[in-house]
């Protein structure tokens, strides 16, 4: 099979059966490198619902997404075989099987030595993520965390598992190599300053958007860490941008990063082994003129430049 995208001269953009970034929709043991897949499941939110709406949406969305990259100079569907294997199954009404059939899933996916980035879906599925990584590589991985909140928040309401706890499972449960970890895009109020107990008893680079604003994006992007050592993730969370770059999501917090600054940073990492990827909480029901949706296209476009 080829891996190439629908043609747009063929079928416009407007039409044609929605894959992302219109690559060929393909079972889960076919032999592409990386899969491309929805996870749509928001059962863990705390305010705002709507994201297991984001895979389907941001689909739609990429259609009109394209494979040159005009920094990197490559086209990126040259090299690498992406493919759209459809949505992971979840059960809705129901975190703990919903947490087992996306492990599952997505351990299938990497025993074929495949690759991945997936499209959510709130933040709480990035754990069952890590969990099938770390079964794989059978190491701690490096974390890149972009999003306005820590994510090491205690239980809500007696429930260990929501979208703003999968960090602190993560260090607990040992998957991620905290020391060399970084999370960009923190803002805003905390509860208390407790909050930021977590990240610094376990050495966790937690860096603000007034880490990048105030002395410069330049200065910023140099001081980023390089990734050499083990395998690495990046877990992106739309709502690192800024409400007025990405509405679409479940607790906005002004202050935000914008599209550009994200762009600038993802190019700017330098990782050896990307073993997968996931934007998550894309809430289409609060979007305004799907530019939440470009977003996460956008952001995705930059992830599949990364991963080889």
């Amino acid at each position: 099979m080829e891996y190439k995208p629908l043609s747009g001269r063929e079928f416009p953009r407007f039409s044609g059966i929605k894959t992302f970034f219109r690559m060929p929709h393909v079972a889960a043991d076919a032999d592409y490198d990386v899969a491309l897949v929805g996870v749509p499941y928001d059962g863990a939110v705390s305010y705002r619902p709507g994201c297991r709406f984001g895979p389907s949406k941001v689909r739609e969305a990429s259609s009109l997404g394209r494979g040159f990259h005009w920094n990197r100079g490559v086209n990126i569907f040259e090299n690498t075989k992406f493919a759209d294997i459809g949505d992971c199954p979840v059960v809705p009404i129901d975190q703990e099987q919903t947490y087992q059939k996306i492990e599952k899933f997505f351990s299938g996916i990497l025993s074929s030595n495949k690759k991945f980035i997936a499209v959510g879906g709130d933040h709480s599925t990035t754990l069952p993520l890590l969990r099938s990584l770390k079964k794989q590589y059978g190491q701690k991985l490096n974390l890149i965390h972009f999003d306005a909140h820590l994510d090491t928040y205690p239980a809500a309401w007696g429930c260990e598992y929501h979208h703003g706890a999968f960090v602190r499972h993560a260090v607990n449960e040992g998957l991620i190599n905290c020391e060399n970890s970084i999370q960009i895009g923190l803002r805003g109020p905390l509860a208390s300053g407790a909050d930021l107990d977590f990240v610094n008893k376990h050495k966790i680079k937690a860096t603000t958007v007034d880490d990048i604003r105030i002395n410069g994006l330049e200065a910023f992007l140099k001081d980023l860490p390089t990734f050499n050592d083990g395998p690495t993730y990046i877990s992106f969370d739309i709502d690192c941008l800024d409400p007025s770059y990405a509405p679409g999501t479940g607790t906005p917090v002004p202050g935000g990063l914008t599209t550009y600054e994200t762009q600038r940073i993802l190019r700017a990492l330098k990782i050896k082994n990307l073993v997968g990827a996931d934007i998550v909480e894309v809430s289409p029901p609060f979007d305004s003129s799907e530019i939440t949706c470009l977003a996460a296209v956008d952001t995705m476009f930059e992830l599949m430049c990364l991963i080889k």
